[in-house]
């Protein structure tokens, strides 16, 4: 399509002709994103029929789809773009249509132009596809243009919250069934028939202390005795 534009003869439109462009939220690297387009009538005796436009550099023409125009317009992709077209809007009558871009460059400049070719419907042809730089900043026949805002920062990923081990049980039910068993074990061998430690130290005790009076009692008959 740069080729057919770029064969197109200017025309020498009024100055307060043009056709506008606008796109509402557009970023870079961002979609679906809708450019409306207005433009204006600039023939009293004939009406649109037709807009051929070249989509910015990195869009492929299945990006476009139409979102709203002049009752029986459709849209049919181009080699470089695509071509919004139908019955004859009436002369003096301004054209206005929006499309669907599913998402723009990445790295998509401040600003993106649609160049576009207006058909009427007495055949005559308007290019609308300068596109300003520093030697011309204000062309008279301007490609409609919209504002991008740069691409997003990515998103760095945060840490994952760190979470503390579970904490690890004292004693498992088994074991501390175990310990229990023990613990009543002991407590009826202390209870049972069987002599404790105390016991047998009481009862020794005992005995001793009987053996020690009883040679006490001998030795004192038998000094009495002597007497």
């Amino acid at each position: 399509m740069a080729l057919s534009l770029g064969a197109v003869v200017l025309a020498a439109a009024p100055a307060s002709a043009h056709v506008e462009a606008s796109a509402e939220g557009a970023q870079a690297g961002a979609g679906p994103v809708t450019v409306s387009f207005l433009a204006e009538a600039e023939s009293s005796t004939a009406g649109i029929v037709g807009a051929k436009v070249q989509l910015p550099e990195g869009l492929a023409p299945q990006s476009a789809t139409l979102a709203a125009a002049p009752a029986g317009w459709a849209l049919t992709p181009t080699v470089d773009g695509y071509e919004v077209a139908g019955p004859d809007i009436g002369a003096g009558v301004d054209l206005e249509y929006s499309v669907v871009i599913a998402q723009l460059p990445a790295d998509a400049p401040a600003e993106l132009p649609f160049k576009t070719l207006l058909r009427y419907s007495d055949g005559v042809e308007d290019a609308w596809i300068e596109v300003p730089f520093e030697g011309n900043p204000e062309p008279e026949n301007p490609a409609p243009m919209i504002t991008v805002a740069p691409a997003a920062a990515p998103v760095t990923p945060s840490a994952p919250a760190t979470t503390s081990a579970p904490a690890m049980p004292s004693a498992t039910p088994s074991a501390t069934a175990e310990s229990s068993t023990g613990q009543a074990a002991e407590a009826a061998a202390a209870e049972g028939g069987g002599p404790t430690l105390g016991t047998v130290l009481t009862l020794a005790a005992v005995a001793v202390a009987a053996l020690a009076a009883g040679l006490w009692f001998v030795r004192r008959s038998s000094a009495r005795a002597g007497r």
